[in-house]
Parts: C-alpha cells; sequence; structure tokens
C-alpha cells in the first residue's frame, strides 16, 4: 500500500536503467532534495550546522569515497585520514596561490590532486591484498602526515605548523573564512555532497561498478572473463580519492577554517570513516549517508542528554560514546554485515507486503 512497484512499467531501456528506476524512490529522493536545498537552509542556526550538517555532510563525501573502495571493489584501506590531509593541503596551497580562482574548482582540483596521489599509494594492490594491503595503506596514512608536518613548505613556512584558511566568496557570499555564513557553508557543502552521490550512484551501477564488483567477489575469475585487475583497482583508488580529496578540502576550508595535520587527519580520523562505512553498509551508497549520520549525531545526542540534561563529566560521555561505537560495530559485524543499509533493503520488503504477512 505505501511501496508498490505494480503499475510502474518500462517501455524502453533508457527508463528502466535510470539511477532511481521506480517511481517512489525518485519522487522521495526530489523532496529530500527540495527539502535541503530550499527549506533547511532558512531554517538552521550556527549550532546545527556546526554540530550537525556540516560534519554529516564532509563525512558522507568521505564515507562514499571509502566505499567505492573498500564495499564496491573490496580494496580494504586505512589510510583515508592521510588523503583526507592531501586534500586540505592541496586546497590550501592552491588557494593561496591563486587567489583570483574561484575556490569551487580549488576544491574540485583539490580533489584532482589526492586521486592522483591515492593511485600511487594503491599501486600494491595490484601484487598484495587483504591484510597485507591495508597495513600498505595504514604506512600511507603515517607517511602522509609525516610529510605535511616536516616539509615547512606545505603549510608556507608558518611557525605555528597550521594552515588557515583565507577568505573566499561565492556569488559575493563569504564561504571560508571569519566572516562565512552558515547557510552559505551549508549550501556549498550539500552541493558537493549531491554531486557526489549522484556520481557515484551511477558509477557503481555502470560498467566501472560491475567491474569492480567482480574484483571483489573474485578477482581471478574477473580477469578470466576480461576484466583487467590494473585498470580497475587503480580507478577505484582514484575515484576514492577524488572523494576523499573534496571531502578534506571541504573539512579544512569550510568546516574547521584552521588545522594542524596529526590533530586533525590522525589516524582516529581513518578510523572514523571506516567505521562510518562499517555500520552503514558495505556496498551501499545509501549506507554511506546512514553509517556518517549515526556517527555524527550519536556524538551530539550522547552530549546534550548526558552532559546538558544529566550533568555527566564530558569525559565520561566521551569514553560512553567510544564504548558504544565499539559495541555497534561488533553487533553489525556479527548480526548485520551490511549495516543500515541491509535493515532499509529488509523495511522496504516489508512495505512492499504490507498488509500481507510476510
Amino acid at each position: 500500500m505505501f511501496y508498490r512497484e505494480a503499475g510502474d512499467f518500462k517501455t524502453s531501456y533508457v527508463d528502466d536503467s535510470q539511477t532511481f528506476p521506480i517511481k517512489f524512490d525518485r519522487y522521495r529522493y526530489y523532496v529530500v532534495l527540495l527539502i535541503a536545498f530550499a527549506i533547511v537552509p532558512f531554517v538552521i542556526n550556527d549550532y546545527w550546522v556546526n554540530a550537525v550538517f556540516l560534519p554529516f555532510l564532509i563525512y558522507s563525501i568521505a564515507a562514499i569515497g571509502l566505499n567505492i573502495l573498500v564495499g564496491y571493489c573490496g580494496q580494504v584501506s586505512l589510510g583515508t585520514g592521510g588523503f583526507m590531509a592531501v586534500g586540505a593541503y592541496a586546497v590550501y596551497k592552491l588557494m593561496t596561490g591563486f587567489p583570483e580562482v574561484s575556490i569551487f574548482f580549488h576544491v574540485i582540483a583539490a580533489g584532482g590532486i589526492t586521486a592522483i596521489v591515492c593511485v600511487l599509494f594503491g599501486l600494491p594492490s595490484l601484487r598484495i591484498k587483504g591484510f597485507y594491503l591495508a597495513v600498505a595503506t595504514l604506512a600511507a596514512q603515517f607517511f602522509l602526515v609525516w610529510l605535511f608536518n616536516r616539509v615547512p613548505w606545505f603549510y608556507n613556512y608558518s611557525a605555528s605548523g597550521q594552515i588557515s584558511a583565507p577568505e573566499r566568496e561565492i556569488f559575493g557570499v563569504a564561504v571560508t573564512g571569519a566572516e562565512t555564513l552558515p547557510w552559505a557553508a551549508y549550501l556549498f557543502c550539500l552541493v558537493f555532497c549531491a554531486a557526489s552521490a549522484i556520481l557515484a550512484r551511477n558509477l557503481t551501477r555502470g560498467m566501472a561498478g560491475r567491474k569492480w564488483m567482480a574484483i571483489r567477489d573474485m578477482d581471478i575469475a574477473a580477469e578470466i572473463i576480461g576484466v583487467d585487475p590494473l585498470r580497475a583497482k587503480l580507478s577505484a583508488f582514484a575515484i576514492s580519492g577524488f572523494f576523499v580529496g573534496l571531502s578534506g578540502a571541504l573539512f579544512f576550508a569550510v568546516y574547521l577554517g584552521a588545522v594542524e595535520v596529526g590533530e586533525a587527519f590522525g589516524i582516529n580520523k581513518s578510523f572514523l570513516v571506516l567505521f562510518m562505512v562499517i555500520i552503514g553498509g558495505l556496498g551501499s551508497i545509501f549506507g554511506s549517508f546512514a553509517g556518517a549520520a549515526f556517527l555524527v549525531l550519536l556524538p551530539v545526542l550522547l552530549k546534550n542528554v548526558l552532559v546538558g540534561t544529566l550533568g555527566w563529566p564530558t569525559d565520561l560521555a566521551a569514553h560512553l560514546e567510544f564504548m558504544i561505537v565499539g559495541g555497534l560495530i561488533v553487533v553489525f559485524l556479527i548480526a548485520e554485515p551490511h549495516g543500515l543499509a541491509q535493515l532499509w533493503r529488509v523495511a522496504k520488503e516489508k512495505l512492499r507486503l504490507w498488509p500481507f504477512p510476510h
């Protein structure tokens, strides 16, 4: 009654292969985009933008990138924080080196630079996989953080070692710097997040996505049927690096404004994004959003309930957050390995049959 496919027929291959072939799904996403672009900017305040919406949008992009690599292509990576740092430092050098160019193009260029770096560190995937590939990407994480700390050129020889985003505007409205308007920063990140989701959705449903999934399921069989493992794996690293670079650039320039690489892009950042993918669901674009929303909203909820309402110490609430996240990861790995995305798929299946028994 609420979710039916009966009568929703297609008369051409083009209609049947569109991103959301079911009308209900298509209209639902149209409504979500309409609310996000036309209503939310007028009702949010500084707290909601900085505590919820900006980290959710930015981490969603990072989770999409990591999900393409880990969930769709099966290449384990623990270097997400380091690749986010590449995007942050790339956009910083571009903003300071080419101040006349729009920050919109700087962020895209930072994603491209990160894609190249990610491909270079993805070359070992042609020879190793599994645990050994995870160790190789973990080495990339530590090497990139060390590089940005030790080479003064990356932070323009600043005495503090920090990088600070200069003020930049889009259509006369500041999106970075001290004069940033919350709704402008939100819309700027939302444009990149929506575009990333649409691009990733189409890539994973096309030929590239089928090659990635063939490599993930059985790389030897995929090579036998004609899939080039070199192109498939390196393209997954490149696309993943592009999205992660976008998130790193936005995380630095729009969200934080000033960062120190060891604190902002350490190993904890890599694990945080990986936990988002695991809890949200491997091999699912929706799961990337669900995992990011869960791990962004959980600390806010705990802080408001435990610290604000019950008066608990802040450190105790922070430790409880780690315990809850760790416990949930164990539960999801055992009870529901496909995460929140699978629970959403099961709910939709039940809606298709309601009110009849399943």
